[in-house]
């Protein structure tokens, strides 16, 4: 007879959006023991802090009747200047899952749909993916899903995208920043991963260059130096999180009302968000001379 498995099967996740004043007490201590158990130097006071300095958390829990909260992303958005054009950036700051689910989909897909909330209400402006990495996990969401980023091992020069890093860096960061090095050093006792988490090995670093180069950039990411990077966020690229919804677009269920307003409790679906830009592209089109 086989052995028996006692293992329980991992519980599926969902993410939503949460603004912060939205968070209870014990959610947000829900949040900071995952944090602070694979973060070194991260004191509640301090996680409060940057907490509340931020617009909301994308917030993964379990679909059950638990909830357990397994990951989130902070957000905060940054008015930008994109070479005169006004421009709006998406910081995502303190990021975590658990190990148990890295490989799923479930905080990466909540992040698109904001990010689609954002471009559906101002499609003709450019967005940016903001965010600092101290580790090469959180990199490589950037480098594996975006088309234009900065910094990547393939184009070390792109002016444009480093003078977006800049200048959210002096904006949100301007003593920690370091513009020679283009990372950002909060000095020792700064948050930083713990030893067992995302090591980077000989073999990483063979098989793979952007770790390589993450670690090339970011030399000290072991005492949790960061390095600030950019993504460009186009239609293009989140297109393919809308076509797989296409069956949904089908359907007889009438088209959301107008997103003109900030994402609240309800993250729509890419369903509703494919009809949203759908509609503004054609208008875009009919409004061209």
């Amino acid at each position: 007879m086989p052995p028996v498995n006692h293992e329980s099967p991992l519980a599926p996740l969902t993410a939503r959006f949460r603004r912060v004043e939205s968070i209870s007490p014990v959610e947000l201590t829900q949040m900071h023991a995952l944090f602070s158990r694979y973060y070194e130097n991260a004191d509640l006071a301090t996680f409060i802090k940057d907490l509340s300095e931020k617009s909301g958390v994308i917030m993964v829990r379990e679909k059950n009747a638990a909830g357990t909260i397994r990951g989130f992303s902070t957000i905060k958005q940054v008015e930008l200047d994109d070479g005169g054009r006004p421009a709006i950036g998406v910081f995502s700051g303190d990021t975590i899952l658990h190990p148990d689910y890295w490989g799923d989909r479930a905080l990466k897909d909540g992040f698109v749909r904001y990010m689609l909330g954002v471009k559906a209400r101002m499609p003709r402006t450019p967005i940016y993916w903001l965010l600092i990495s101290k580790g090469y996990k959180t990199y490589l969401l950037l480098a594996n899903n975006f088309v234009t980023y900065y910094p990547r091992h393939d184009k070390p020069s792109d002016p444009r995208l480093r003078g977006i890093v800049d200048q959210y860096c002096r904006a949100l960061f301007p003593r920690a920043y370091n513009p020679t090095k283009g990372v950002l050093d909060f000095g020792d006792g700064s948050q930083c991963l713990r030893d067992p988490v995302a090591p980077i090995t000989d073999e990483l670093r063979a098989e793979n260059p952007t770790i390589a180069f993450f670690e090339e950039k970011n030399p000290e990411w072991q005492r949790g130096v960061e390095l600030p990077c950019v993504g460009e966020v186009s239609l293009n690229l989140l297109w393919p999180y809308l076509a797989k919804e296409s069956s949904r677009m089908r359907s007889s269920a009438p088209p959301p009302g107008p997103l003109g307003v900030e994402l609240g409790e309800r993250m729509p679906s890419l369903a509703d968000l494919a009809r949203q830009l759908s509609g503004q592209s054609e208008s875009a089109v009919e409004d061209r001379p």
